[in-house]
């Protein structure tokens, strides 16, 4: 049972393909469903009025929604699939029969057949899927079929019974499809070049059949073929987006556990994917407050002894993301290439998943909470001395020196504090000189910040690399807070984070929270900044139009502008419309300026 508002789960959705499931007030699934976007399908539940009365109970019933995210929609599909088979919901009806997706085997034999199958057998053969579409599966057979003749009889073609002249040529030899292998016509190293050559095509490299598939389709459109040139030009389309296989269900990889870790500050947050006969059957995700500062090996041998007692988990062999002492009889994996490391990413990403999710639910349910773990996490990123809950931003706006004013911005707590947001007019600098104007605002801020005793920031912020970085803390040096108060700079072109008196810049990443703050930080200066300069560049151009013509002074601009609203209506005024305004002997002055 969760104790989360559906609204609030709702809300920390990711927009990914994946799977969800529904659960009621007892822990009981009732739903599985599978989605493009889990956010809009898993919402549309909520917001659309239902024409149908089962649909309307199940919504009424759940309590608690579960999602794996997956890599794309097929994945989703496959995974929806097996967790039906294994949960046997209420609510799912299609896909509770034991109807599989399909495979193609490669059968173990002295001569392979070739042939689409719903069953794994463990006899040594090859099986590759699982598929989503039967059509893909039969235009993958027509195409190998097309291009190299195989045998489809079911004889067992022996050495032996070969040479005893067993079996006989059939039709399917005379037809052209087959080179007669039942009565040594074909050798069985030529059979089985022929079958390395249709692995490929299978495994997705489709080059040179692709390049047959369209001759074959150029040749019927030549010879007025269309019907015959659709359908080849059909299977061109579906090879061409067939994804080779999927990382939900590998017959190859049984009765596995996979587990991963990904840690933050203050939590561990580990998933666990049960994969039991090839097929994903179960998700779980962990989330471990850390007590002291533990490491991620401690933390992830404990959830794994947790999860595999919590879901009486049997499995031998556990895929992780670096070894771990655990029980001897265990098996430890861990994967670097192919299917078992694509796993692992999967588990990975659904971790890194659910701590976005939390935080969402966080800051809905807990703001004061949310903004605690984001201070920690600046201050360890940044490497601070306290948490930066007062931040203050600088930017600098002039075009080619005209009009040259600054911006400071400020949040508290992570979030913009406006009222507290200051402009300045640069004063004692002349011509466009970044490094001297981010010098004399920064100076101007902090001396009238300590004439009257208000509080200082715990960081500051200048927007630019290391030269406006240095001019500021000229100004910081003057003022005696050197060290007093962190200062940073931000570079925009590779979003590079400088510190005084380091030449190499902190990269931090770029889905970084703390990242994320800054450039907010630093776009709201920037915003705050030009928009005082284009009011202020606009201001004086209109005013410098009117303070031109002789005899008119600021008061009779202010009243026109007043009246009028802009320069443009003023021209566009007629003499005894103005002297309304500003008396006659003025309007004409005004009039005569402009006609």
């Amino acid at each position: 049972m969760s104790d989360l508002s559906i609204e609030v789960q709702l809300s920390s959705l990711p927009n990914n393909p994946g799977v969800y499931q529904f659960y009621d007030t007892d822990g009981k699934i009732l739903y599985v469903g599978k989605a493009k976007n889990l956010k809009k399908r898993v919402s549309s539940y909520f917001t659309k009025n239902h024409d149908y009365g089962k649909t309307r109970v199940l919504v009424k019933k759940i309590n608690s929604i579960k999602h794996i995210v997956v890599a794309n929609e097929s994945d989703a599909l496959l995974l929806e699939n097996s967790l039906i088979k294994k949960n046997q919901p209420r609510y799912n009806v299609l896909l509770r029969d034991d109807k599989t997706y399909p495979w193609i085997c490669i059968k173990n034999e002295r001569f392979p057949r070739i042939f689409p199958t719903r069953k794994l057998i463990k006899d040594g053969s090859e099986y590759f899927g699982p598929y989503t579409s039967m059509k893909t599966v039969k235009t993958l057979l027509d195409l190998v079929k097309s291009v190299y003749p195989l045998r489809t009889c079911n004889y067992d073609l022996s050495l032996e019974k070969i040479k005893s002249g067993k079996y006989k040529r059939c039709l399917e030899f005379h037809l052209g499809n087959c080179k007669g292998p039942c009565e040594n016509l074909q050798s069985e190293k030529e059979y089985h070049r022929q079958i390395e050559d249709i692995r490929l095509i299978i495994k997705g490299n489709f080059k040179s059949s692709l390049s047959y598939f369209k001759h074959q389709m150029k040749i019927y459109a030549r010879e007025m073929e269309f019907e015959k040139a659709q359908i080849i030009k059909e299977k061109i389309e579906v090879l061409e987006n067939y994804k080779v296989k999927s990382t939900i269900v590998n017959p190859k990889i049984s009765d596995v556990d996979v587990f991963s870790i990904f840690t933050d500050e203050t939590h561990g947050y580990i998933n666990f994917l049960q994969v039991s006969n090839g097929s994903i059957i179960r998700s779980h995700t962990l989330e471990i407050k850390k007590k002291l500062d533990e490491s991620d090996e401690e933390l992830l041998r404990l959830a794994i002894i947790e999860i595999r007692n919590r879901f009486n988990s049997n499995s031998t062999e556990l895929y992780l993301p670096f070894v771990v002492k655990i029980d001897e009889n265990l098996k430890i994996t861990v994967p670097k290439l192919g299917d078992k490391r694509k796993l692992l990413d999967l588990s990975t990403r659904n971790a890194k998943f659910f701590r976005q999710e939390r935080f969402k639910q966080i800051k809905i349910t807990d703001p004061d909470r949310h903004t605690k773990r984001i201070m920690a996490q600046m201050k360890a990123d940044l490497r601070l001395s306290k948490e930066p809950t007062h931040i203050e931003c600088f930017d600098n706006s002039n075009i080619q020196g005209s009009n040259p004013v600054a911006a400071c911005v400020v949040f508290k707590n992570g979030k913009p504090a406006k009222k507290e947001y200051r402009h300045f007019n640069i004063k004692t600098v002349i011509g466009p000189d970044d490094f001297a104007s981010m010098e004399e605002v920064v100076f101007r801020r902090y001396k009238r910040l300590l004439n009257e005793a208000e509080p200082l920031p715990q960081l500051i912020v200048i927007d630019g690399g290391k030269g406006q970085l240095s001019s500021a803390v000229k100004s910081l040096d003057i003022l005696g807070l050197r060290g007093k108060v962190a200062i940073i700079g931000i570079a925009k072109r590779l979003e590079e984070i400088y510190f005084p008196e380091d030449p190499i810049p902190l990269y931090l990443d770029k889905k970084s929270e703390s990242l994320r703050i800054i450039q907010q930080l630093r776009n709201e200066a920037h915003r705050f900044g030009i928009t005082f300069h284009r009011n202020k560049r606009s201001s004086k151009a209109i005013n410098s139009e009117l303070e031109q013509i002789e005899g008119i002074g600021g008061k009779t601009i202010e009243l026109l502008l007043k009246e009028f609203k802009s320069v443009k209506r003023v021209k566009e005024a007629s003499i005894d419309t103005l002297a309304r305004s500003i008396g006659m002997a003025k309007a004409k002055k005004v009039f005569e300026a402009f006609h």
